[in-house]
């Protein structure tokens, strides 16, 4: 017997609603009726139109700017939507209430770099607590640490095993004349382990970041010549750093071709642009964050509604996770 909850519902703010109609598509379940939005002066507020009394409440909501009805939100109104929802559910007596956060924002603040930073994952991580999570979903940490900062229990899904089926299919036939790089040395850890899936030599773009968004790239560490490269990164924003090493891998390193991969597409500022006018053949995100406007022939998005759903669905029936990290 299912002691949390009698039931499984699951209801979506308006970071990504796509996504949680997907993934309840997959459980084989209604989305749950609820209406989220805003006051005239920009508060948020939340309508619950259904009974969780007893509940085991799955909220679904990516931290990151939106739009809705032609006006884009911030990834506060998406953060505080969140919350709301969370204080709403627990107030009517939700049995469970698990934070699903496909994309989990202010995650690159996770540490001090210098004198009187904050560390922004962690104030986030105390605010989802305090409203009254019971656990968090998530995919793809910026920093796997971020796990720590929570008092209640965290699953962080991997992306990497959506791209893996994804390039073996796409190299089948010259598997061998394919490498995965690192963008920087910070994912290389990411990217070995990429690397070890898809049986793949690796190599390691090294560069400096100079600010905030911007990375002068300085060397290649490996032999890329006449390959055809696979990017691998966890999140892309404003597209510098992705767009500088492809092409310092094609100018410098001399590769066949560079196709990127990330998890999160963040997309903010020029980064379609860049992306449009840079060398790589493709950008291949996962749906953890909506499709950004305008939209780019270069970049393709592969749902990992099946794999929340499947997570949700090991939750509930409170069985072991640990299959879908392998």
């Amino acid at each position: 017997m299912i002691a949390h909850g009698k039931d499984i519902k699951v209801f979506t703010g308006n970071s990504n609603p796509k996504l949680a109609e997907g993934i309840c598509r997959e459980l084989g379940i209604p989305l749950g009726n609820s209406e989220v939005g805003a006051f005239s002066d920009g508060e948020n507020f939340a309508s619950i139109y259904e009974t969780v009394r007893g509940s085991d409440v799955f909220v679904v909501q990516s931290t990151c700017s939106f739009e809705k009805d032609g006006k884009t939100s911030t990834v506060n109104d998406a953060l505080m939507e969140l919350l709301i929802m969370i204080d709403a559910l627990k107030r009517a007596s939700a049995g469970r209430v698990t934070a699903v956060i496909p994309y989990f924002g202010y995650a690159r603040q996770d540490r001090k770099t210098k004198p009187r930073d904050p560390i922004s994952a962690k104030l986030v991580a105390n605010l989802i607590t305090r409203a009254g999570a019971d656990r968090v979903l998530t995919m793809d940490l910026h920093a796997n640490q971020i796990q720590g900062f929570f008092d209640i229990p965290v699953d962080n899904l991997l992306g990497a095993p959506v791209f893996v089926d994804h390039f073996l299919r796409k190299y089948a036939d010259c598997h061998d004349e394919t490498m995965v790089v690192s963008p920087d040395v910070g994912s290389v850890a990411r990217a070995r382990s990429f690397a070890q899936k898809l049986n793949m030599p690796m190599a390691i773009v090294d560069k400096r970041r100079q600010k905030a968004n911007s990375s002068e790239v300085m060397n290649i560490i490996g032999d890329v010549r006449d390959k055809h490269v696979i990017l691998l990164d966890d999140m892309v924003d404003t597209g510098g750093s992705l767009c500088h090493a492809a092409r310092a891998l094609m100018e410098l390193g001399g590769a066949r071709d560079v196709t990127a991969c990330a998890s999160h597409g963040v997309l903010s500022g020029p980064a379609i642009r860049r992306i449009n006018e840079s060398v790589l053949d493709e950008v291949i995100f996962l749906d953890t964050i909506p499709t950004r406007m305008p939209t780019s022939s270069k970049i393709r998005y592969i749902s990992v509604a099946h794999l929340f759903a499947e997570a949700i669905s090991h939750i509930y029936m409170e069985t072991s996770v640990s299959p879908l990290f392998l």
